[in-house]
């Protein structure tokens, strides 16, 4: 069973978060290692389009956040955490945030985005260019890298897809060249 039917019977063929039936998709929640279905869910277009780009976020849309952050899955309750973080000027988000109860694990991981967080507060990861890195992003590294600890030699030209950000520091991300996980460096990378 793929994991799109996985989604569609765990759900319902329902959006996990505003429980629609029209233009279902696998929404895979980051930054997870592993893909699968503990770090997927399944929304629908709308959902998925606002949580990516912030400037389109219609908080009445969002109100249905009161039925799915009561969620038996981690990947609804977290997504659910962050857009309830986004929405906090919201009186109602604000009353559904003090309600929620996550696990200290999900609770990092819907915190890992900085999504909740003030823009003072964030950390802000730039590529070589200067452009602005996101968890997700792809990168192609700029030069020849050794990985410490090992004989690997990451090739300069080399993508790695799906990069996750270090939370604590501005200068480091992870991502796999081939089957090894590496933290690089932002300055010897530039995204896609």
């Amino acid at each position: 069973m793929s994991l799109q039917e996985q989604l569609r019977f765990r759900s319902g063929s329902r959006c996990e978060l505003c429980a629609t039936t029209e233009d279902l998709q696998v929404y895979e929640v980051p930054p997870k290692k592993i893909v699968g279905l503990d770090s997927s869910l399944l929304a629908c277009e709308t959902c998925i389009g606002q949580i990516r780009d912030p400037d389109t976020t219609d908080a009445n849309h969002w109100r249905c956040l009161n039925d799915s952050m009561w969620s038996e899955h981690e990947a609804v309750k977290a997504v659910a955490w962050r857009m309830l973080s986004r929405l906090k000027s919201e009186g109602w988000s604000q009353d559904l945030l003090e309600l929620m109860y996550l696990e200290d694990a999900t609770l990092k991981w819907a915190k890992e985005t900085g999504e909740g967080e003030e823009e003072a507060e964030k950390i802000i990861h730039r590529d070589v260019n200067g452009v602005v890195l996101q968890n997700g992003d792809s990168v192609v590294l700029i030069k020849d890298l050794k990985v410490k600890g090992s004989s690997l030699v990451a090739k300069q030209g080399t993508a790695v897809r799906r990069i996750s950000l270090d939370r604590e520091n501005a200068e480091f991300i992870e991502g796999k060249v081939g089957p090894t996980q590496i933290v690089i460096i932002t300055k010897f990378v530039k995204k896609i």
